[in-house]
């Protein structure tokens, strides 16, 4: 990478997240291509990359391909936990020994994969804060004025690189942050989701009406305690400041939010709760710490999936 201009940059997913960041970049004058399926590439043939937003709607043309041939400098993996290993498949011919790669997939399962993966490229930290869903006709709804992007490096020689990155991604009215302990905001994203997902998932229930039972505020604390307890024993316990901040959003009895979790579960959609709610109650378990009601909130995941899925009526039948 030498110049933003100059950046060659693939966007993996022209989804919510991925259409969102992707198409601000490209409306800034960035080199962007979005690597989609079939149905998607035809979509967005027809109607253009479009975003509603408080911020500023926008249609564009754009760029895409359904599979890529030679090397980017840059590659901003946007893809859904369990897309993960098709992603890495569909990225492989991408990825060259001077190509950082940005993940914004939840938690921080996907990080020894693709080190495991795509040992050549440069697999930087990565996070976004962001309301954001793909409607059915293809649209983006941005459902907030939020569009945090964070990134950096997680070793010390991978400094040049995030830099790189971080000039080629300040674009297109995006102002992403270059943290300098990125590992630390990614844990600190992971207890807030994996709270935050729990807690609607476990009720079924938007934050607000949560909060406004009796017991309600005080689970949510419980909830948010046992994440934490398990970051400070993996190396990283939250910050101060987050902890208060995120005690407040999980308690706002005016709240209306729900998790994306939740939204796949009202659609009927397979979660990434594996990857969320079962990595962090797997970390519980190895190091024996008690978490009662990410326990419960990840069984009761566990048990959605299975019913979607109708495994249960496959064994059931033996």
């Amino acid at each position: 990478m030498t110049t933003r201009s100059g950046t060659r940059i693939l966007v993996l997913g022209a989804g919510g997240i991925g259409g969102y960041f992707g198409g601000r970049l490209a409306a800034g004058g960035a080199d962007v291509t979005f690597l989609v399926r079939p149905a998607r590439a035809e979509q967005l043939r027809q109607r253009g990359l479009v975003i509603h937003s408080a911020i500023g709607d926008l249609r564009l043309d754009v760029r895409t391909v359904e599979r890529v041939s030679g090397f980017y400098d840059l590659i901003l993996l946007a893809c859904k936990a369990p897309d993960l290993d098709r992603a890495i498949e569909a990225i492989l011919p991408a990825a060259g020994p001077h190509t950082a790669v940005v993940p914004l997939l939840n938690g921080l399962r996907h990080l020894p994969l693709l080190d495991e993966r795509l040992p050549q490229a440069q697999i930087l930290g990565g996070l976004c804060h962001i309301g954001a869903t793909l409607e059915d006709n293809g649209d983006i709804r941005h459902l907030n004025d939020l569009q945090h992007l964070a990134l950096g490096s997680r070793r010390t020689e991978q400094k040049a690189t995030s830099e790189r990155a971080h000039a080629a991604l300040s674009g297109g009215g995006l102002a992403p942050a270059l943290s300098q302990d990125i590992m630390q905001e990614m844990w600190e994203k992971f207890v807030f989701l994996t709270s935050y997902a729990g807690l609607t998932c476990l009720l079924r229930a938007p934050i607000g009406a949560v909060a406004s039972t009796g017991e309600g505020k005080a689970i949510a604390n419980e909830m948010l305690a046992e994440c934490a307890m398990i970051a400070t024993a993996s190396g990283f316990p939250p910050r101060s400041e987050f902890m208060a901040s995120s005690l407040r959003t999980l308690t706002d009895e005016n709240s209306g939010g729900t998790s994306s979790m939740l939204r796949d579960v009202l659609q009927g959609n397979q979660s990434e709760q594996e990857h969320v709610l079962g990595d962090m109650f797997n970390r519980a378990v190895s190091m024996e710490i008690n978490a009662p009601i990410l326990r419960l909130a990840r069984t009761q995941m566990q048990v959605y999936e299975i019913v979607r899925s109708g495994s249960h009526h496959a064994r059931a039948k033996r």
